[in-house]
């Protein structure tokens, strides 16, 4: 190699390429360590009505460290995203000084068990909440068609004045939907949409006109439905009296 001029120049280049890349690198990696980059703004947008102002603040302030290259936006992003109402947070630095950072809150459809919340998407979150929600009960990877068929039933239903108060689905898929100070009614296993189709354009020419107050519709019926009238079994007719003949026995 060493009578080989021109491998001795490629090599002596390629080191001297290599040196240079060093001397560049650690000038960078000290240069922009400086104050000079110290992030001065952070700035949070977003249509918020439930997250914490002071959670998410004290959250921000934890995890920005570093400066304007050297903060962790992947690290932030994850410790915005476990806040129980913030859905996404994109991230972006803005120069020469700025971090944006854009939330996105989550919207609640329903409660789910205890504390639970169910967004949009039919995924559970947690997160306190005091308002009024309807109930999704079921299997919990069952949210997701539970959120799909609550808005088909919501607005079905709405068109006989009725809203759903909670949506049950069993382990075995029969479903059954619990109105707003009405009755419980009793889908099934199969055809629910149908079936409820059926139910409702019937309503104001059979249950609508019944001037009585229902507390349970069974729609698992091939050719009409099934209904309990709590009036009619609490109105029994009473058993008729024996009347008894007492006659004068002699003496």
């Amino acid at each position: 190699m060493w009578d080989r001029p021109d491998i001795l120049n490629r090599v002596t280049d390629l080191l001297l390429a290599l040196a240079l890349g060093l001397v560049v690198y650690g000038a960078m990696h000290v240069v922009v360590r400086q104050p000079v980059f110290s992030l001065r703004e952070v700035r949070v947008t977003g249509m918020l009505a439930h997250v914490n102002g002071e959670e998410l603040a004290a959250v921000i302030s934890r995890e920005l460290k570093g400066n304007f290259f050297t903060v962790d936006l992947a690290a932030i992003r994850a410790a915005l995203e476990r806040i129980g109402w913030v859905k996404t947070a994109r991230l972006r630095r803005q120069w020469p000084d700025r971090l944006d950072i854009l939330l996105e809150e989550q919207v609640p459809i329903a409660r789910w068990g205890g504390s639970a919340l169910v967004n949009q998407q039919g995924e559970i979150f947690e997160a306190p909440f005091a308002g009024e929600l309807p109930m999704f009960v079921g299997p919990r990877e069952s949210a997701k068609e539970i959120a799909i068929q609550y808005e088909y039933f919501r607005r079905i239903l709405a068109t006989i004045g009725a809203m759903p108060e909670q949506v049950q689905v069993s382990p075995r898929r029969a479903w059954q939907i619990r109105l707003a100070g009405g009755p419980t009614i009793e889908l099934g296993r199969e055809q629910i949409e149908a079936r409820l189709s059926r139910f409702v354009a019937s309503y104001p020419r059979t249950l609508g006109r019944l001037g009585r107050r229902i507390d349970y519709v069974d729609l698992r019926y091939a050719n009409g439905f099934a209904v309990r009238v709590p009036e009619l079994q609490s109105q029994r007719t009473e058993p008729r009296k024996r009347r008894t003949v007492q006659g004068q026995g002699r003496t």
